[in-house]
């Protein structure tokens, strides 16, 4: 269940709700109640502050812990949510505060929350955030789903515009959450391609949608030369959202690979049972578009999206082939496995002639970032310093961790073929590094381009705060942020 999240004029202490959320900050001796949090302490005679010193609570971010009010508010339960030390508190430990309290309060139907009321500048927005990540859950096909009360939030003395955009990017995210964890026999290329066509539609977006015959009519070989092996043929998706006067032009490309087997060059059991999770850039793409009607930014977004499935069929694209990518350049396969770059070449060139003023590609593409990066940063390479840092701003400002990678141009002779103009894979080490500058060759000379590496960041074994087990949704408040940004 998704919960609604609304703005009252309700007074907080009087105000119908099962359970209040309010923020604590961490000191010396003992935490230190946020000025709403004090003002609870207050009508419980003292209580409350009590009551956290006797158990040692520290208010590190991410702790929350409950407290029966014994009937001095309304709500029969307070929630104190920790947010660190009191200088340092940003959107991100509200937010994080927020998603551990929607993870804490499932058994409540109605929350009132005082988070947002002593944080920085965003912190309503960051707030309505968190309670939407943190009460994620895919249930999609369980036929006895976890129960959960949690069916409203109530925000006390906040912005109602600033709270639905908070809204706007918890569900596009979750959005983003619920393509990815779909399971790959219902979630196919064609499939994909027409929850896209539904998005635009929603949304008053213009789409099109190019089926096998259009891609080989108009030159798309590399997104075709995937997809061969497998009995759901490919598709190419193109989004509009354009604003009646825009100030900016601006292409996102997602990588689709719906299931990857890996191919001729066949994964093992193990490396291929989260394979579903191989369209999380088209999934950050498609969910990031879905909010564009709500947050109106004054940016022509085209976000561009090459979806197949990488099977090991009669007809599969094998080890040795060349292929001629859209707009002429050829690559020489020698691992089937290495697909995504395969499918996002196409996609890159085509983006080129779109004449945008940057273009951001979101890939789960190797598995040496994760070995450079762990599994909780996404890894950011960029042919441009300006747009690269309005990304890492864009993701520090929602919580969404990247590191810069370099992009070393005499790396690049090990891309060199003698049978095409460029091998796609190069040799054992620096492997996030050449698949960058592979895709690098198919952007348009003089156009800023970055790419995100999310291979680490896609899916996650464990559940916290904000991220659920499995498809995170990762990179789609990044990419809003940054859109944003722009206009």
């Amino acid at each position: 269940m998704t919960p609604e999240i609304a703005v009252s004029e309700e007074r907080p202490l009087e105000a119908g709700c099962d359970a209040l959320v309010v923020g604590a900050f961490q000191a010396e001796e003992s935490p230190a109640l946020t000025e709403h949090g004090r003002a609870v302490d207050e009508a419980m005679d003292g209580r409350l502050g009590c009551h956290l010193e006797a158990i040692g609570f520290k208010a590190n971010p991410g702790n929350v812990v409950l407290v029966p009010t014994g009937g001095a508010t309304s709500a029969p339960v307070v929630a104190v949510a920790g947010l660190g030390p009191e200088p340092e508190v940003s959107t991100s430990q509200v937010r994080r505060a927020a998603a551990a309290c929607a993870r804490s309060l499932g058994h409540a139907a109605v929350l009132g929350s005082m988070l947002h009321s002593d944080g920085p500048e965003g912190s309503a927005a960051a707030a309505a955030e968190g309670y939407l990540l943190g009460a994620y859950r895919f249930t999609a096909h369980k036929t006895s789903p976890p129960t959960t009360k949690l069916s409203r939030v109530l925000f006390f003395e906040a912005a109602a515009d600033e709270v639905a955009r908070g809204v706007a990017y918890g569900s596009a995210t979750t959005l983003a959450r619920d393509l990815v964890n779909e399971p790959p026999s219902l979630l196919t290329p064609e499939v994909l391609a027409a929850r896209a066509a539904e998005i635009a539609s929603a949304g008053g977006y213009t789409s099109k949608v190019w089926d096998a015959d259009a891609l080989t009519l108009d030159g798309f070989e590399g997104i075709l030369s995937v997809g061969r092996g497998s009995a759901h043929p490919p598709r190419f998706i193109r989004l509009d959202y354009q604003p009646p006067e825009p100030k900016a032009k601006v292409a996102l490309v997602g990588k689709g690979v719906t299931f990857d087997s890996g191919g001729l060059s066949l994964k093992d059991a193990r490396n291929m049972e989260t394979m579903k999770t191989d369209m999380s850039g088209a999934a950050a793409v498609l969910g990031a578009m879905s909010a564009l009607a709500a947050l109106q930014p004054q940016v022509h977004v085209v976000g561009l999206i090459s979806a197949t499935e990488n099977m090991p069929g009669p007809d599969a694209m094998k080890p040795g082939d060349v292929i001629k990518h859209y707009g002429g350049t050829t690559s020489e396969v020698l691992n089937t496995d290495a697909e995504g770059r395969l499918i996002l070449a196409d996609a890159l060139a085509y983006a080129s002639e779109q004449g945008a003023d940057a273009i951001v590609d979101v890939a789960t593409l190797t598995g040496a970032i994760m070995v450079a990066l762990g599994g909780k940063c996404t890894g950011l390479f960029s042919n441009d310093d300006s747009l690269a840092q309005e990304l890492q701003t864009a993701s520090e400002k929602e919580g969404e961790r990247n590191w810069r990678m370099p992009l070393f141009d005499d790396y690049a002779s090990e891309l060199e073929s003698e049978v095409a103009d460029i091998k796609h894979i190069g040799g054992r080490y620096g492997g996030s590094i050449l698949a960058a500058l592979f895709l690098r060759r198919f952007v348009g000379k003089d156009i800023p381009w970055a790419h995100l590496d999310i291979a680490g960041t896609a899916r996650s074994d464990s559940a916290s705060d904000e991220s659920p087990k499995g498809g995170t949704g990762a990179a789609t408040r990044t990419l809003l942020a940054w859109i944003e940004g722009r206009g």
